[in-house]
């Protein structure tokens, strides 16, 4: 019996199912979560997030219809806004520590590509960022992704189309204005 016929079949609230919930999903969650923030608290406080508030409302509709999805879109939202805030936060806490954070970036770095990227990312609308990162994080098919969010390959691939562009841009852009 999948998860979805056992929301609607029981009737019971949902926090009587939410361990299973839980037990579930949990994992899906945390790794979607990880993957965007590359950070293991991060995952964990998003992955805390989603369930916390799952048990203060009540149930969505998108929940009941796949919970896989709602999860990962979950995560993947969540994750973002915690990548978006994570910018807008500035500590320096002694005199060395401002000085690295402006000093010029080495193009070569691996780890500083990534940081570039994943800050693009989360430029980026919610669906298209979701798209992107189930397509190359993840390793979906346009098919698969468009069947996991209810869509059409086409609005997929388009998605994509667009999203690879628009990251060029910005990618570009915050390497001119580190430049200057």
């Amino acid at each position: 019996m999948s998860s979805v016929t056992v929301f609607e079949v029981t009737g019971k609230p949902l926090r009587e199912k939410f361990g299973k919930i839980f037990e579930e999903h949990y994992d899906l969650t945390y790794r979607t979560a990880y993957g965007i923030t590359r950070k293991a608290e991060d995952a964990e406080d998003v992955v805390q997030t989603i369930f916390l508030q799952l048990l203060r409302r009540e149930s969505p509709p998108d929940l009941m219809k796949n919970p896989r999805a709602y999860f990962y879109r979950a995560a993947v939202n969540i994750s973002l806004r915690t990548i978006r805030s994570r910018q807008r936060e500035v500590v320096v806490n002694d005199s060395e520590q401002f000085a690295a954070s402006t000093e010029a970036a080495d193009p070569n770095n691996h780890e500083e590509m990534d940081q570039r990227l994943w800050k693009a990312i989360a430029e980026l609308n919610e669906g298209a960022a979701q798209i992107l990162i189930l397509r190359y994080i993840h390793d979906y098919s346009l098919a698969d992704i468009a069947k996991l969010l209810g869509t059409t390959r086409s609005t997929v691939a388009v998605s994509l189309f667009r999203s690879r562009a628009r990251l060029k841009k910005l990618i570009r852009a915050s390497q001119l204005g580190e430049e200057s």
